[in-house]
């Protein structure tokens, strides 16, 4: 190629600064995340994505940030964390094992971390997990490469006035290092996939017909190049076809991919902009209103729901007699069990203006187990302006007062006084002279751990021993309490550090999967000994200064001769600055931040529904929690 002629290929990335190509010809990037956002419900952390034609991954400004499982954008394949993504490169041509000759390796600067992605094929896409293959306090890592004269890996570090070097990676041990004579990997789903792409950005006769089945696709990847292909088309070549499809499932994605290329975003307007189709919003929304959405499995319920988001947003509040049709058709539906549905939900019927969500959202807000739930219901119904009784805004701005205690990162505190500016203003004079004493309340300040003491405020603290709690999971892990063990890991704030079934942060390893990893008895021996092995992907340093000070924590950041730790994992904002010129000693910490007496004041049914919750991954269903 000249470089004369560029084109889209694929956007919504916040900043990816490499790619690499696989033997499949498959395009991968890391992209970053947005620190200041941390325990925000929009909060993306740095990812693996699988670069397809026509992508859209939904990085916004703000909270503005669409969530993965929107149906106009596409999810990451493997999260990584909190990062600075830098380099990229797949292993091909070095003298290492198979597995890692076949690996991705992603390259993370602020903490020091070189990856090694392994990708496995699932459907036209791919599955991941990660492992550690170099990390260091610090180490700022730049780029990577594989050598094929001598097949060692070469990476660098530096950047921002930092030591630069330069690091050779060979491999020692008895395994094979011989190169790995894999071809590109025939997949039908994949062929499928490139098989639609070839419609994207051209229109073909062809595509319609080819494209329309795969709208009900099974495999997430096959829709999006569908509806992509489709929106590529003539729109009055299948207008009419997406607004009387026959089939639900396939209806949802046709109306999707309508309702985008017929309307406008009010943000997106100009001189040039034709009027508002009011007759297109109007079919729309008849189609959306007479669709057997009982037919609709959770994925295809979401969809729907993201679909009317963009009809309402894209072409305006409707006629009272339709809005009053949607709010009978989506009110029953609210609030469903999944956390994702109840986020449209309670914001479509709060922009409808539903005269029921104001309490529905309050009793969420009050049992969501996370902040990040929580403070997206808070800012869903900041307009709503129908359904509110005194005691239900009594209680909606006492929760920003529990918020004001909330950690995240440094908009966070800006981010909940915006949602609660909003909701003020939404009051009535009326309503303000009424609310005045808890409006001009202030919050009381605490830590995160003096939060976590008011749970279990007034209760005596208890020594738990390996032995007891052990014995006792040996006995009595069947008819536990399901939402109790999920109550318990919100009260002891594992979701401060750990991730949780897609919620929680991602300071702690994540949690989902620890069921498959551990037994009743490891799980006990890691939170009473929390000490005993750390996880080298989490653990702290600790830096003697020259005054003998010590600082402990883990490095968020460098630039020339200063270093910044981050010395509470529950608070991303609790951060020491060192200049690096005055360190004596750097060490690897060995007390884990994890705090050692998690079960001092908690009951043994407590501890025995929190363990049973854990090895469930969440699931209600999990034998533990039957009879």
């Amino acid at each position: 190629p000249d470089g004369q002629k560029f084109e889209a290929y694929a956007s919504g990335f916040r900043n990816i600064f490499d790619a690499a190509v696989n033997r499949d010809g498959e395009l991968f990037t890391y992209d970053a995340d947005m620190e200041y956002d941390f325990n925000t419900p929009w909060y993306r952390p740095t990812r693996i994505c699988h670069v397809t034609s026509g992508a859209e991954f939904g990085w916004r400004n703000g909270a503005g940030k669409r969530p993965p499982f929107y149906a106009d954008n596409l999810p990451g394949v493997l999260d990584i964390g909190p990062g600075s993504p830098t380099g990229m490169t797949f292993g091909y041509g070095a003298k290492f094992p198979a597995k890692y000759q076949n690996a991705l390796y992603a390259l993370d600067w602020s903490w020091g971390k070189l990856y090694a992605i392994h990708l496995k094929p699932e459907g036209s896409s791919y599955t991941a997990t990660k492992e550690e293959f170099v990390t260091g306090a610090p180490l700022p890592i730049t780029d990577a490469i594989i050598r094929p004269q001598d097949g060692a890996m070469y990476f660098t570090i530096g950047g921002r006035r930092v030591q630069s070097g330069l690091y050779r990676v060979t491999y020692v041990g008895d395994e094979s290092t011989e190169p790995v004579q894999a071809k590109p990997t025939k997949n039908k789903a994949r062929e499928t996939r490139h098989t639609l792409e070839a419609f994207h950005g051209k229109q073909d006769p062809q595509a319609i017909e080819v494209a329309w089945p795969y709208l009900a696709d099974k495999d997430r990847f096959i829709r999006f190049a569908a509806h992509t292909a489709v929106e590529h088309q003539p729109t009055d070549s299948w207008a009419e076809k997406a607004l009387t499809e026959s089939d639900p499932a396939r209806q949802v994605e046709a109306l999707l991919a309508l309702a985008r290329v017929t309307g406008v975003c009010p943000q997106h307007r100009n001189e040039q902009t034709p009027e508002v189709d009011t007759a297109m919003r109007d079919r729309l929304l008849s189609a959306v209103i007479n669709l057997d959405d009982a037919k609709l499995d959770l994925t295809q319920q979401l969809t729907l729901q993201r679909t009317l988001q963009i009809i309402l947003n894209r072409f305006g509040r409707p006629d009272d007699a339709t809005v009053a049709k949607l709010i009978d058709k989506f009110d029953p539906l609210f609030p469903a069990k999944s956390p994702k549905l109840n986020w449209l939900l309670c914001e479509t019927l709060a922009w409808l203006q539903s005269p029921t969500v104001a309490e529905k959202a309050i009793a969420l807000i009050q049992s969501a187990p996370t902040q990040e739930e929580q403070m997206q219901y808070a800012r869903s119904i900041r307009m709503l302006q129908a359904g509110w009784t005194p005691e239900l805004h009594k209680a909606y701005f006492e929760w920003f007062l529990k918020a004001a205690n909330y950690k995240g990162g440094a908009s966070f505190d800006k981010f909940i006084e915006f949602v609660r500016t909003d909701a003020v203003d939404s009051l009535s004079e009326e309503q303000k002279t009424e609310l005045a004493e808890i409006l001009t309340k202030k919050p009381e300040k605490k830590s995160a751990l003096e939060n976590l003491g008011e749970v279990f405020a007034g209760r005596p603290t208890t020594k738990w021993t390996l032995e007891e709690l052990s014995t006792a999971a040996g006995k009595e892990m069947k008819k536990r309490d399901f939402v109790n063990g999920q109550k318990m890991f919100a009260a002891t704030g594992c979701y401060a550090c750990h991730r949780f079934g897609n919620q929680g942060g991602m300071t702690g390893p994540d949690l989902t999967s620890a069921g498959r990893r551990y037994s009743p008895h490891d799980l006990l021996d890691q939170v009473i000994n929390p000490s005993k092995v750390i996880n080298e992907q989490f653990s702290a340093i600790s830096v003697v200064t020259e005054d003998g000070k010590v600082h402990t924590g883990v490095v968020v950041n460098l630039s020339g001769d200063n270093m910044t730790l981050n010395t509470d994992l529950t608070d991303p904002n609790k951060r020491v600055n060192i200049d690096r010129k005055t360190i004596d000693e750097l060490v690897v910490s060995k007390t884990s931040p994890m705090p050692a007496d998690l079960f001092a004041r908690m009951t043994k049914d407590e501890i025995l529904d929190l363990i049973a919750y854990l090895i469930s991954a969440g699931d209600a269903q999990h034998p533990f929690f039957q009879d």
